[in-house]
């Protein structure tokens, strides 16, 4: 079982394939076995990569909340790409993972050759403090009553209810995976990560700013990340937007097949030098 001592923590990752680099962060009820359908699809032709986040085991679970931050899971990509002497990279996230990838575009633009940015923008409307509040009631019951009754209700959101219609089975087993998840490292999550980063409004500078090739995904159906993804593919003059149709949260599982070649073509743009950027 690979580990890598990364910031001080021992984070569980997988490396399948050759070729350029490609990788994948996962979201807050998901984690590196999220990306199977990716992974299979992309190890012909990349050499994907995919890890646990700190908090979900087999990766460590830091007692400490000043481990968790949106910083530290910018910082964590980039001290598993400098463990595996990856210069620059792809990187794909999705919701909790897409906030990272867009992080990480922001924070360090050199080491990356292009950013997906899928499910993005939980929490960036206009009531931030019921979002917080949101926020800790699940961190609360996460440690109060458990992994499996929190999944259960959680993995039947009303951005996740779409993958449950389409594909049963699928679902299932993510909600399964979700559930055999450490308590402790999602509340921990929760709180440091989840509840107190930025709105993705308040990033309007730095996104103006951003020139990494930048894919923008989302489920129509998906209500609080059609906005944010409306305002990044706005103010991100190298980023385009996909919407996804009858479709929520958990897209690159509901609708793998739409997903992995979207990210084929833009990833195919990318590499031949032909993704464009706005001049305004």
């Amino acid at each position: 079982m690979p580990k890598a001592l990364i910031n001080g923590v021992n984070l569980f990752h997988e490396v399948v394939g050759e070729g350029m680099p490609l990788i994948f962060v996962h979201e807050f009820a998901g984690e590196s076995q999220s990306w199977r359908p990716q992974v299979n699809f992309f190890s012909r032709r990349y050499r994907t990569i995919t890890y646990n986040a700190r908090g979900y085991p087999p990766s460590d679970v830091p007692d400490d909340p000043a481990a968790y931050s949106q910083q530290q899971a910018v910082d964590d990509i980039k001290g598993l790409l400098d463990h595996l002497k990856i210069p620059k990279a792809h990187v794909c996230g999705l919701s909790m993972g897409g906030y990272a990838t867009l992080h990480f575009g922001l924070s360090y633009p050199e080491r990356a050759l292009s950013l997906t940015v899928a499910g993005c923008g939980y929490g960036s409307g206009a009531h931030r403090e019921q979002f917080k509040k949101d926020s800790e009631d699940l961190a609360r019951r996460l440690e109060t009553e458990g992994m499996e009754k929190v999944a259960e209700t959680y993995t039947r959101g009303p951005a996740r209810v779409q993958f449950l219609r389409k594909d049963p089975t699928g679902w299932r087993e993510f909600r399964d995976r979700f559930a055999a998840q450490s308590a402790k490292g999602h509340a921990l999550t929760m709180r440091g990560v989840q509840m107190l980063r930025p709105s993705v409004f308040d990033l309007e500078e730095r996104l103006e700013r951003l020139t990494v090739p930048t894919l923008i995904v989302t489920g129509d159906e998906d209500d609080p990340c059609l906005e944010p993804g409306i305002f990044m593919k706005r103010k991100i003059r190298s980023a385009a937007l996909l919407v996804i149709p009858n479709s929520g949260h958990t897209i690159n599982l509901e609708e793998p097949d739409l997903f992995n070649r979207a990210l084929l073509d833009f990833l195919t743009a990318v590499d031949s030098g032909s993704w464009p950027t706005r001049s305004a």
